[in-house]
């Protein structure tokens, strides 16, 4: 009898956006990670040290957790995230991730719908 070789699957570590709940890849979701100085920082690499949250890329979700009165973000890190921060954050996602240029929770006015 021949033996059948099985192809093992690579485990994906499974993560979860903060604003939405949505679970995907830990690769399809963006990590951020509070430095000991008080700044937010984006890991793209998600191997930065210290607690990270994670964040889908819909500008939505960006625009929900980055807003005054939310406290997910601080919630997930488990520490206290000031206005300041969060202004931070949202320009560094603005530029490094945000391939549309738009702002988070901004509308694509060209997107029309058709009836």
């Amino acid at each position: 009898m021949t033996a059948k070789k099985q192809v093992r699957r690579k485990h994906v570590p499974i993560r979860t956006c903060i604003a939405c709940g949505q679970s995907g890849g830990k690769r399809s979701l963006v990590r951020i990670v509070g430095s000991t100085e008080g700044d937010l920082i984006i890991d793209p690499t998600g191997k930065r040290a210290g607690r990270g949250a994670y964040l889908c890329q819909n500008p939505v979700c960006w625009d929900k957790v980055l807003s005054a009165r939310d406290t997910n973000l601080a919630r997930a890190l488990r520490r206290d995230v000031n206005e300041s921060a969060k202004v931070a954050l949202r320009v560094a996602w603005q530029t490094q991730l945000n391939p549309t240029g738009r702002s988070p929770g901004e509308s694509d006015s060209s997107e029309k719908l058709s009836n």
